[in-house]
């Protein structure tokens, strides 16, 4: 049985990733189209004439069929258009581009503080395990993990933005990019459960590293504990940990509805649930397929890193 080799593994994970694009492209068209009301008819206002409701469907293109409909949408795709809001008439791409910005700067803000600070802080608590910091960190990230975002936004609101007055509570009226301060409160929210999630991980890839083999060898060979930690040990164990982080940045930039609603956020999120409400489908497709094709790449990205820091053996194609 040969080694797979990470061309081979990552040829694999690139074709796999195809098929998921189709299946999620298929998936959100049918999902839009199994949503409840008709476009048209909310189009058309209160009191429809039936006339009226039958004309806008004819432009739209709702009265073709399904497979026509999907045929369509799927060329436009593949020449990168999107389409346009049923209620706007503005382009799809138009939506993305306003949201996207808020939702990256969140998505950067907290990835670039999460990875840092949960890898320090698996390690540190790992090379002292089952000690008093051991448990009380666990304990810690336990509890807080088991706390919803909607309600530690609530709290961090009332607390920091009303009670002490310190920070903004939400950000309307204000632009992120402008007024880093409304960030705080979001980005604190996002970074909880993720921060708890991904120590937790390092911890105990961190332990069972530092109990392998290999470690024991390199410590008897004189290498120094932080050498052995660090360039021996820590490789191996962030390999889950990359796994976690992608499902983190896939969540992220997927648009964190609850997060950007309590602090009025302009972001991907809220664009979607908009879409929802007012049943615009190209909007509400656009979107999911932005998301669902950002799921595969990341996930993509992270299996091949994954691959790359703990290689796994297999048989060859």
């Amino acid at each position: 049985m040969a080694a797979v080799t990470l061309g081979r593994y990552a040829c694999r994970r690139l074709l796999l990733g195809s098929v998921q694009v189709l299946a999620v492209l298929v998936a959100v068209f049918l999902l839009v189209e199994a949503l409840p009301g008709d476009a048209a008819v909310a189009l058309a206002g209160d009191n429809p004439d039936p006339a009226r409701v039958a004309a806008i469907r004819a432009a739209m293109g709702l009265d073709n069929p399904a497979a026509q409909r999907f045929a369509t949408w799927l060329g436009g795709l593949l020449s990168g258009d999107l389409g346009s809001s049923l209620v706007s008439d503005r382009p799809v791409t138009e939506f993305i581009a306003a949201g996207l910005p808020t939702t990256l700067l969140l998505a950067g803000v907290t990835l670039l503080l999460l990875v840092p600070s949960s890898v320090l802080l698996g390690v540190f608590v790992a090379r002292r395990a089952g000690g008093r910091v051991d448990r009380v960190v666990t304990a810690a990230t336990i509890g807080l993990h088991a706390v919803p975002e909607f309600a530690l936004a609530i709290v961090l609101v009332a607390l920091f933005g009303v009670e002490l007055g310190w920070l903004p509570p939400t950000a309307l009226g204000a632009d992120p990019l402008a007024d880093p301060a409304v960030l705080v409160l979001p980005v604190l929210v996002l970074l909880a459960r993720p921060l708890c999630a991904v120590t937790r991980l390092v911890r105990a890839a961190m332990v069972d590293a530092l109990a392998s083999d290999y470690v024991r060898h390199a410590r008897r060979l004189g290498l120094t504990r932080a050498r052995v930690d660090y360039a021996h040990a820590l490789p191996n164990a962030l390999a889950p940990a990359v796994q976690q982080l992608a499902r983190t940045t896939d969540w992220l930039l997927g648009g964190v509805i609850v997060v950007e609603a309590v602090f009025v956020l302009p972001g991907l999120g809220t664009s979607l649930v908009d879409a929802v409400a007012g049943r615009d489908m190209p909007v509400v497709q656009g979107l999911a397929v932005l998301f669902g094709v950002t799921t595969v790449l990341v996930n993509l990205a992270a299996d091949i890193i994954a691959f790359r820091l703990a290689p796994r053996a297999g048989s060859a194609a």
